[in-house]
C-alpha cells in the first residue's frame, strides 16, 4: 500500500475524532487556534503513517490520546499541539527546525523538552536515565507544561503496557512508581498521581491488584449505604445554616489500600478506613465554620486533625481534614475545602496554566518550582548520576513538618527530618559546623527527629564538620548533597596530599623539583596537563611513579626481576592460610594509631621496615597510601584470647553542665573498662573531649559507645581516626 492510500485510510479514522477534541478545547477555551491544531494532527499522522504500537494499532492513536489526558487537563492550544507531535522528531523524520518554521519557537521547546536525549553515548543506562531527567527537569523549571505532556505521555503508556514484554513492562512500571507518580504528587495532580500508582501495582503485582479490585467492587453497596449514613446529618445541618456545599464520598486508591496493608501487616478485610467524605464549600471561612458543625455531631478524633489551609503542603495542598467517629464506632476521614481547593489538589500546577488574549500567564505557583531548580543547582557540581536520581527520589518522596526557627520563621521539612537537615535548610554552612541543637529550649543531639510545631535552634562552631555517620540519618537531598560534597572534598585533599608526598620522595630521590624543564616536559607525555593532576592520579593509584621514571630515564636499565630477600620472606610468612594475629607481640605485632583496629573489625597486616607487621583496619583513611607498596600487604585474621584488651580512643562532645566528665566515666566504670587518659575542654557552649580506653572487641566498643550516647547532655561519641599518623612507606 502507498503511502498516500495509507494516509487517507488513517484520516477515515481520525479526521472525526480529532474534529471532537477540537469542540472539547472550544468549550473552555473559544479563541482557540483550530488550523494549527488541524495541521499538527496532519504532520504527526503522515509522519507516524508506517508506524505501529506492539499492540498492533497505528501509532498515531498515542499522540491522539496524550493530547485527549491535557484536554481533560484543560490545557492551552500549544501544549496539546505539542502533544499531537511530541514523538515525532524521537521517532520520524522531523526536525526542531521544521516544528519551529511551522508551529513556532515555543512549540518547538516544548517538543524538545519532552524528547529522549539521543545521539550521545553513555556510560551505563542510568546514567542515560539520569541525564534525560536532568534534561526533563530542566525544561520544566523554564515551561512547566514539558512535565504535563510527559505525565500524559506515560499515563497513556501505562494504559496499555500490557502487550509489552514483560521485563521492559516492570522497567517501566517501576520507574513509575518510583519517579513519576510522586513528581505527580509533589505537583498537586491528584487525578494523574492517583491512576499512576494504580497502574504500577497492576503491572508490578497483578495478584494483589486483581485481589483488591475484586473486593473493593464487592464493598462498593455496602459502603455507599455507610458513607450516605454519615452525610445526612451533615446535610442537614448545613442547610439549617444556610451553607451550599457539595459532599461527596472518596474511595482510597488500590495502591493506597496496599500500602495501608503493607504498613499494618493487616488483610483488606480489617482496614476500615477505604474511603473519606469531601465537603466543598464556596468560601475559605466557611470551611471553618463546617468544620465546628461536623465535630458537633461526631466526636472528632483528637490527634487526627490537620489545617493545610493555614499550612498548605509542599505541592500546594489546602484543606482541612478531621477524622470522627462515625456510626458503628468507625473512623471516617472528613475533608473540607473551597471549589477552588478542590481543583487545585485534583489538576495541581496544571491549574495555574490559563490562556487569556495569547499571552501564557505564570501565577504564584512557580514558587513551588523552587525546590527543582535547588536540586538541579545542586547537581552541577556533582557528575554522579546515581547521586542525582537518590536526590530526586528524596525530594520526590516527602510528607511534611513544620519547625520554626527562634525568630520564627517557618520551615517546612521532610518527616523524619533531624536536626542536621534543619541546620542545611536554614544555611549550608548552619549545616556544615553544626555540633547540637536546641528544640523548645532543650539541647539534643544532631540525629534527633523534628516534630511539627517545634522550635529548632541550632549550635555550631568552626571546629565542627560533617562526618559520614550524618548521611545515615539525613532525610533532605540538600542535607546528603552537601555533606557528601564536604567529604569528596576532604578526600580529594588527602589524595593530593598523598600524591604530593609520594612524588617528591620520586623528585628528591633524582634531585629534581617540580620546576625542572624535564618534569614539565614529561607531563604531556604521560597524558596530564598539570602537576595537580598528576599528583591527585598518583594519591589514587591510577598512575604508578615508575612510569613517570621510565619517561624521564628511558635510558635506565629496568630493575631485575629476581626474587628479593623480601619477597621471599613474605612467602614464609604468609604460609598457607595467612598470617593470625596471636596477641600484642611488640617485636612483631604492631597496632596502627591511625585507625586504632580492634576485634572485629576487618584488617590486613603492613610489612614495615624494622617493627614487624602494623595491622590497619580495611576501612582506615591511610589505605591508599598502603596499597601503593602491594607487596607489603599481609592477609592476617584475628585470633585473640579471651581477656586480650585494645587500645581505642574515643571522641566525646556534650552539653557544658557540671557533673557531665562524672556521669560518662561512673557510665564506663559500670561496664568494667579501663580508662588510662582523658581529657576535656570547654568551646563556646558545648564540652569536648578525648578518652583513651581499653576494649575486648568491637561488639564491647560498641556497647560502650551506645552506652555514653544514652547520657543526657551527650550529642555525639565517635572513634578518632587520626590520619595525621605516620606510615612506614619507605622502601624495604
Amino acid at each position: 500500500m502507498n503511502d498516500k492510500t495509507l494516509i487517507q485510510r488513517l484520516r477515515k479514522t481520525y479526521d472525526s475524532q480529532v474534529e471532537d477534541l477540537i469542540r472539547d478545547i472550544k468549550a473552555y477555551d473559544p479563541d482557540v487556534d483550530e488550523e494549527q491544531i488541524r495541521l499538527a494532527y496532519r504532520v504527526a499522522l503522515e509522519a507516524h503513517a508506517r508506524q505501529r504500537r506492539q499492540s498492533g494499532e497505528p501509532y498515531f492513536e498515542h499522540c491522539l490520546q496524550v493530547a485527549r489526558i491535557l484536554v481533560e487537563l484543560h490545557m492551552d492550544a500549544p501544549t496539546i499541539i505539542a502533544a499531537l507531535l511530541h514523538d515525532t522528531v524521537e521517532d520520524t523524520y522531523i526536525t526542531l527546525k521544521y516544528i519551529e518554521e511551522h508551529f513556532g519557537e515555543r512549540i518547538a521547546w516544548l517538543v524538545d523538552g519532552v524528547t529522549k536525549i539521543g545521539g550521545l553515548r553513555f556510560q551505563s543506562k542510568e546514567m542515560r536515565q539520569a541525564e534525560t531527567f536532568r534534561k526533563m527537569l530542566l525544561s520544566m523549571v523554564d515551561d512547566i507544561r514539558v512535565i504535563i505532556i510527559k505525565f500524559a505521555d506515560r499515563l497513556h503508556n501505562m494504559r496499555t503496557l500490557d502487550s509489552v514484554p514483560d521485563a521492559k513492562k516492570e522497567r517501566i512500571a517501576i520507574e513509575t512508581r518510583d519517579v513519576y507518580a510522586p513528581l505527580a504528587h509533589r505537583l498537586g495532580i491528584a487525578r494523574i498521581k492517583t491512576e499512576l500508582e494504580d497502574l504500577s501495582l497492576k503491572y508490578l503485582d497483578p495478584k494483589v491488584y486483581k485481589d483488591i479490585r475484586k473486593k473493593v467492587k464487592a464493598t462498593k453497596k455496602e459502603r455507599e449505604n455507610y458513607i450516605q449514613r454519615v452525610k445526612e446529618p451533615i446535610e442537614k445541618e448545613l442547610k439549617a445554616h444556610n451553607i451550599e456545599a457539595r459532599i461527596v464520598g472518596r474511595p482510597k486508591s488500590f495502591f493506597s489500600i496496599y500500602n495501608k496493608m503493607k504498613v499494618r501487616n493487616k488483610p483488606f478485610e480489617e482496614i476500615y478506613d477505604l474511603f473519606a467524605i469531601r465537603i466543598i464549600v464556596k468560601r475559605i471561612e466557611e470551611c471553618y465554620y463546617v468544620l465546628g458543625i461536623v465535630h458537633s455531631l461526631y466526636m472528632p478524633v483528637s490527634d487526627r486533625f490537620k489545617d493545610y489551609i493555614a499550612t498548605p503542603k509542599i505541592n500546594g495542598y489546602q484543606s482541612l481534614h478531621t477524622t470522627i467517629v462515625g456510626p458503628d464506632g468507625k473512623m471516617v476521614e472528613i475533608q473540607i475545602r473551597t471549589e477552588e481547593m478542590h481543583y487545585m489538589a485534583e489538576d495541581g500546577i496544571a491549574a495555574h496554566w490559563r490562556y487569556k488574549h495569547g499571552i501564557l500567564e505564570r501565577t504564584r505557583f512557580d514558587e513551588h518550582l523552587n525546590w527543582i531548580k535547588d536540586l538541579l543547582e545542586r547537581q552541577i557540581s556533582s557528575s554522579d548520576p546515581g547521586d542525582f536520581l537518590e536526590d530526586l527520589k528524596i525530594d520526590l518522596f516527602q510528607d511534611e513538618v513544620f519547625v520554626f526557627s527562634p525568630r520564627g520563621d517557618l520551615f517546612k521539612l521532610p518527616r523524619g527530618a533531624t536536626a542536621v537537615d534543619f541546620a542545611y535548610a536554614v544555611h549550608t554552612s548552619v549545616g556544615n559546623h553544626c555540633i547540637a541543637a536546641k528544640i523548645n529550649g532543650k539541647i539534643v543531639p544532631l540525629k534527633t527527629e523534628l516534630k511539627s510545631g517545634q522550635q529548632v535552634e541550632i549550635i555550631t562552631s568552626q571546629n565542627q564538620k560533617p562526618n559520614q555517620d550524618w548521611l545515615s540519618f539525613v532525610k533532605t537531598s540538600k542535607a546528603r548533597h552537601c555533606i557528601r560534597k564536604v567529604l569528596r572534598e576532604e578526600q580529594m585533599a588527602q589524595t593530593l596530599k598523598m600524591g604530593e608526598e609520594i612524588l617528591n620522595r620520586f623528585l628528591k630521590k633524582h634531585r629534581l623539583t617540580e620546576d625542572s624543564e624535564i618534569v614539565k616536559q614529561a607531563l604531556p607525555k604521560i597524558g596530564f596537563q598539570n602537576l595537580e593532576n598528576l599528583k591527585v592520579a598518583i594519591g589514587r593509584g591510577e598512575f604508578m611513579i615508575e612510569n613517570l621514571e621510565r619517561k624521564l630515564f628511558p635510558e635506565q636499565p629496568p630493575p631485575p626481576k629476581k626474587e628479593s630477600f623480601f619477597v621471599k620472606f613474605l612467602k614464609r610468612a604468609r604460609g598457607d592460610s595467612g598470617i593470625k594475629v596471636h596477641g600484642m607481640d611488640d617485636m612483631l605485632i604492631n597496632f596502627a594509631r591511625c585507625c586504632q583496629p580492634v576485634p572485629g573489625d576487618r584488617i590486613i597486616g603492613y610489612l614495615t621496615r624494622g617493627r614487624g607487621i602494623t595491622i590497619h583496619r580495611t576501612d582506615c583513611k591511610n589505605m591508599v597510601e598502603l596499597y601503593k607498596e602491594k607487596e607489603r600487604i599481609i592477609d592476617v585474621e584475628w585470633d585473640t584470647e579471651g581477656d586480650q584488651k585494645f587500645q581505642v580512643q574515643l571522641s566525646i562532645v556534650g552539653e557544658d553542665r557540671k557533673n557531665l566528665l562524672k556521669d560518662i566515666t561512673t557510665v564506663i566504670a559500670k561496664l568494667d573498662i579501663n580508662i588510662f587518659n582523658a581529657s576535656f575542654h570547654v568551646e563556646e557552649m558545648y564540652a569536648r573531649g578525648i578518652l583513651d580506653i581499653e576494649v575486648k572487641n568491637l561488639q564491647h566498643l560498641t556497647k560502650i559507645i551506645n552506652a555514653i550516647r544514652k547520657i543526657n547532655g551527650v550529642f555525639s561519641v565517635e572513634r578518632v581516626e587520626d590520619i595525621s599518623s605516620s606510615i612506614e612507606t619507605e622502601p624495604f
